[in-house]
Formats: C-alpha cells, sequence, structure tokens
C-alpha cells in the first residue's frame, strides 16, 4: 500500500475506533502500559512527549508521574483519538497536557525539547517505523531516553486471525507488517540503527481478558486496527467475520469468557550525550 494511503487509512481507521477503544482495550493493555511506563521511570518536572498516544491512557499517566512541574505533549495522527484523551485530561484537570495532532514520522515539534518520548503499541501502525524512532531522537535532549511497546510476535497472540479475516474479505493491508517489530530483535535493531545506546529490551507473555463474546468482537473489530474496514461490512459479512473470528479463538474460552494470550515487548534506549 502507499505510504500516503496507509496513513489515510490510519487516520480514519481510528477516528472510528476512538468512541469503544478506551473501553474495548483499557484492562487487555495494562501490561504493556505498567511495563512501559516502569522502563520509563519518569521523574517529577521532566517533560515527556508520547507519540502515536491514542486516547491518553498512558499520556495522562505519564502526567501524574511527572506532576505538575512537568510538562507533557500527546500527538497522534486521530483528531477522534485526540479528542478522546483531551477531554479525559480535562475531567481529570490534568493543565500541564497537551495533545496536537502529527505524524510520528514527521514530528512537528523542536529538536531536543523532551528528556523522554514514550510510544506505547503505536510503531506497528505507522508506514515506516525507522522514521518514526529517528524522530524519537531528534527531539530528545542529549542523555534522554525512549522506550516503545510493541505486540510480539504472532504466532504469540491468540487474536491475530482477525487480520487475514477481515483481508478476506476486502483487501486493506491494513496492517501488512503488524508483528515484524516484535519478532526477534527487530525492535531492539532499529533502535540502535537510529543511534540510541543501551538499549534494553523485555518481552511478557501475557492473557488478555473479555468477558463475553460481545466484548472480545468489540475489541477486534470496532475498536481496533481494522474498524475503518468493518464500518463499511453490511450485516451479514459483520456476521459472517463475527463466526469465524469466535472459531479462531475457541480455544481460549472459558467460564469467565475469553483468555487470549497476547505477548508485547518493550525497549528502552538511551540518546548520546
Amino acid at each position: 500500500m502507499d505510504a500516503r494511503l496507509q496513513l489515510r487509512v490510519q487516520r480514519y481507521g481510528w477516528d472510528r475506533a476512538a468512541a469503544v477503544y478506551d473501553a474495548a482495550w483499557r484492562g487487555p493493555l495494562t501490561p504493556a502500559q505498567d511495563l512501559l511506563l516502569e522502563m520509563a521511570a519518569l521523574d517529577p518536572g521532566e517533560e515527556v512527549l508520547e507519540t502515536a498516544c491514542g486516547s491518553g491512557l498512558v499520556t495522562h499517566r505519564m502526567a501524574r508521574a511527572v506532576g505538575p512541574s512537568g510538562r507533557v505533549v500527546g500527538t497522534d495522527l486521530s483528531q477522534g483519538m485526540l479528542d478522546e484523551a483531551e477531554a479525559a485530561a480535562a475531567e481529570a484537570e490534568l493543565e500541564h497536557v497537551t495533545f496536537q495532532r502529527m505524524n510520528a514520522e514527521s514530528l512537528n515539534l523542536p529538536d531536543a525539547s523532551f528528556d523522554v518520548v514514550l510510544c506505547s503499541l503505536g510503531l506497528m501502525y505507522v508506514p515506516d517505523p525507522e522514521a518514526a524512532i529517528r524522530e524519537m531522537g531528534r527531539v530528545l535532549r542529549p542523555g534522554g531516553r525512549a522506550v516503545a511497546a510493541v505486540w510480539g510476535e504472532r504466532s504469540r497472540c491468540g487474536w491475530a486471525e482477525v487480520f487475514p479475516i477481515v483481508d478476506a474479505r476486502v483487501n486493506t493491508e491494513v496492517c501488512p507488517l503488524f508483528f515484524q517489530l516484535g519478532t526477534g530483535d527487530t525492535l531492539k535493531n532499529q533502535l540502535e540503527e537510529a543511534g540510541f545506546h543501551g538499549v534494553e529490551v523485555r518481552r511478557i507473555q501475557v492473557t488478555l481478558p473479555f468477558a463475553s463474546q460481545e466484548e472480545a468482537l468489540e475489541a477486534a473489530f470496532a475498536g481496533g486496527p481494522v474498524a475503518m474496514a468493518y464500518s463499511r461490512f453490511d450485516l451479514g459479512t459483520r456476521d459472517e467475520i463475527h463466526e469465524a473470528y469466535l472459531d479462531s479463538i475457541a480455544a481460549f474460552r472459558t467460564p469467565e469468557g475469553y483468555r487470549i494470550p497476547g505477548e508485547f515487548v518493550v525497549a528502552r534506549g538511551v540518546w548520546p550525550r
């Protein structure tokens, strides 16, 4: 897919998903976000950027960690996601966090302007993740740190069949290399190639809880990366893909709903002084 087209698909797809994303994914993504923030080790007063911040689930936690003496900026391609993030920040009275719509591959921000840059499960959606990682370095001050979380290997993510199920009905190529960054040492290598030092990587296996079929389906389709294609399917096609997806995760059904295996990779690097 042409990079510009892929960016449009991502922008408007996440606009579609914005209203249900928090409810669908807040719980399942918590282990990755906890590890990301642990490795970031934010201090009060620091100035922090989150790229591809989505609805602000991590951004708001960053703001609480650095406190009112710090500064937090969240950027994302989707205005719908930013609207959700801004509303939640206002409700929580987090006055030292701001949000701006921009592409992670080309940040409209000054060089060396942040102490820490985070990206929580956003690099998989960027057409050129290498460029996004270089931008993370560019806006860091010397000695600053970057921390990024991505989904892990495809074979360890039990929900992964959602992509071929949708692509069998419409040629979206929405995330053609979705699992690449989480495979082997790819994320570590890309951070090092961008110039980061002392790269540390942690890989965790988790269980993604969904209390019902309805919750599992909403997260996979209306609240996830295939939301744009899903919004255009008629009711018959939606029934077909629901059935196919539920078949793909049937082995993970329990009396309490679904417990789907997943894997996250989190990497931390330091920008040279």
